[in-house]
């Protein structure tokens, strides 16, 4: 049987911004960890003193370039738990970072003394499970979608749409493991990680996938003489 993952909000937890990468509950993201301050981040999560093995994955928001001052954190995060780590001998680490949880920043801390990384006091943001009614049909919807002639020629179709096919799988675990691997826009995929709500996230994620679908069909209608010399639409 999984073991259960709590998350203590009452207490602030690590923040590890990064640029372009946005977690979702329940995939999996490889990270490899060197910088001074996100090592020190890594050492308190892992000891054995009270580490819960916990930090959240944030997304940094573009900063004008003449401000002279660091991108902001977006306010929604998602709160992951060590999966997998290896240390190295000069202190670098690789990570596999199992994503738990939608929250939301309700106090940013800045580094502080001898703690080099970024906390917050974060939010729970998810809608309680049986407030999700009707994600059954979504999912047969997306599956429909996903086993399209122009979606399966892409290989992250191929791989997602088993899991939708998958009694043992929950419709909201298996809609979130599809939006991690096939919607590829940040904003996007900010967007889904944002909504709280599991019918609403469900209806992002199928517009997001009926875009592409869209994409390929004009795609399809542009005949091989009329690709540019040398390029074709892949």
């Amino acid at each position: 049987m999984a073991e259960t993952v709590c998350v203590n909000f009452s207490e602030p937890i690590a923040l590890f911004p990064l640029p372009g990468v946005v977690l979702m509950p329940h995939a999996a993201l490889p990270l490899h960890i060197f910088e001074p301050r996100y090592r020190q981040m890594v050492e308190h999560a892992l000891r054995d003193d009270g580490g819960t093995r916990q930090f959240a994955m944030a997304t940094l928001a573009t900063a004008p370039r003449d401000t002279g001052r660091p991108p902001r954190v977006r306010d929604v995060v998602c709160i992951g738990h060590i999966a997998e780590h290896q240390r190295y001998p000069d202190g670098r680490f690789d990570l596999i970072l199992r994503g738990l949880c939608r929250a939301r920043i309700l106090e940013l801390q800045e580094p502080d003394g001898d703690r080099l990384y970024r906390q917050a006091m974060l939010g729970p943001l998810e809608m309680p499970d049986d407030a999700a009614t009707g994600l059954a049909g979504a999912r047969r919807e997306l599956r429909s979608l996903l086993a399209g002639p122009r979606l399966q020629r892409l290989q992250s179709a191929r791989v997602v749409l088993p899991w939708l096919e998958r009694d043992d799988l929950p419709s909201r675990v298996a809609i979130e493991l599809v939006a991690y691997a096939m919607v590829k826009d940040e904003e996007a995929r900010y967007a889904i990680l944002s909504e709280g709500d599991a019918n609403r996230r469900a209806g992002l994620v199928w517009r997001e996938l009926k875009r592409v679908d869209r994409l390929l069909a004009l795609a399809d209608r542009q005949g091989s003489r009329e690709w540019p010399k040398g390029l074709s639409w892949n």
